[in-house]
């Protein structure tokens, strides 16, 4: 079951811009960054309410965060929907015939599981499934 929107994934080609910005222009501030090798990408997240903006800086250009600002620039990459059980929820949407990136969860930023779904399920909106502790 979606719990809620966990974060919205922006790609930047230059953090230290963006989080500039974000903190001095809106005045939001970063919690922190880290880099998650596997994906290649560092990360940045700012909370907002309930949810946050993670932005997302490609550490190597075969990453897939560069792939996305060569083909579309920066802007919103993803959308994340948070959910306790991530193998159930994605046991689910396999039932229902939901064309899925991840079968099975992956390691993201913080520690959370996560897959996605691919866009042409969605109508053309990548959608990341997250379970993390609160």
């Amino acid at each position: 079951m979606i719990k809620k929107i966990d974060h919205v994934g922006i790609a930047v080609s230059n953090m230290e811009e963006a989080c500039r910005f974000y903190e001095d222009v809106l005045e939001i501030k970063v919690t922190g960054t880290e880099e998650v090798k596997e994906q290649k990408v560092i990360t940045a997240f700012l909370p907002v309410g309930d949810s946050e903006i993670e932005l997302l800086a490609p550490t190597a250009p075969d990453s897939p965060i560069a792939r996305f600002i060569e083909k579309r620039g920066e802007g919103i990459q993803h959308i994340a929907l948070r959910v306790d059980d991530i193998e159930a929820e994605l046991e689910r949407l396999k039932a229902a015939g939901v064309r899925l990136i991840d079968e099975k969860p992956r390691r993201g930023a913080g520690g959370a599981k996560i897959a996605f779904i691919h866009p042409k399920a969605t109508g053309g909106v990548l959608l990341e499934i997250s379970e993390r502790e609160e």
